[in-house]
């Protein structure tokens, strides 16, 4: 066995692992920090098989990004585990259903292998060496450059639409406008009321004076 084929068993192994975790962890945290590690040791598995470009992306993309802000999201969300798994047994069947059906299908595939034609004549002569992300760069900005165009600029529209709606002004919202404090008078903030004149009342007998002059009274 070579290095290449101990490195695929390797990362397949803890792909496997990873993947299993991350469907029986009970903590979130830990099931996200797991999915984590299922997607390098998938990025890995990718730069065996020379797709650098969906490594590279698998690993800037959901590790760098992704999946960092799933875990914070988690980290600050209160969750309530009982809830979650009152429900468990009751949609266990379908569950299970559909995992064996996926089992099934992917066993098919495995056992059954691809099937691969015969190239085109046009493929047997020697090309000139291109790295895969090279060549998919070359492809999207030539031939597909109005798609990636449109789908940037629908990007761009539902992240305006979504910040937009985000940051809509509520009413038990404390912000408070820098602008208004800057120009703010005195007279805004001090008011002079005319309050006119009181006859004052007369002033409270203390308690042991009041209860030795009811004595007396009482005696009479």
């Amino acid at each position: 066995m070579d290095v290449q084929t101990g490195f695929f068993y390797l990362f397949s192994v803890v792909l496997l692992f990873a993947a299993f975790r991350v469907v029986t962890a009970r903590n979130p945290v830990h099931a996200v920090l797991y999915l984590m590690l299922a997607f390098s040791q998938a990025s890995g598995v990718w730069f065996l098989l020379q797709a650098e470009f969906l490594a590279i992306t698998l690993v800037l993309v959901y590790l760098g990004a992704v999946m960092v802000l799933f875990l914070f999201v988690v980290m600050m969300l209160d969750i309530n585990m009982d809830t979650l798994r009152e429900g468990f047994w009751k949609h266990f069947p379908l569950a299970a259903a559909l995992g064996a059906l996926i089992a099934l299908e992917m066993a098919a595939v495995l056992m059954g292998g691809f099937r691969v034609t015969e190239a085109p004549a046009g493929l047997g002569q020697a090309a000139a060496p291109v790295s895969n992300a090279k060549a998919l760069g070359i492809l999207l900005y030539t031939d597909y450059l109005m798609p990636i165009q449109i789908g940037a600029v629908i990007l761009l529209v539902a992240m305006i639409a979504a910040i937009a709606l985000t940051l809509r002004e509520r009413k038990d919202s404390k912000a408070i406008n820098p602008s208004i404090q800057v120009r703010v008078r005195a007279a805004d903030r001090l008011s002079i009321i005319k309050v006119g004149v009181t006859q004052a009342g007369a002033a409270p007998q203390p308690l042991a004076a009041a209860a030795s002059d009811a004595a007396p009274q009482e005696n009479k």
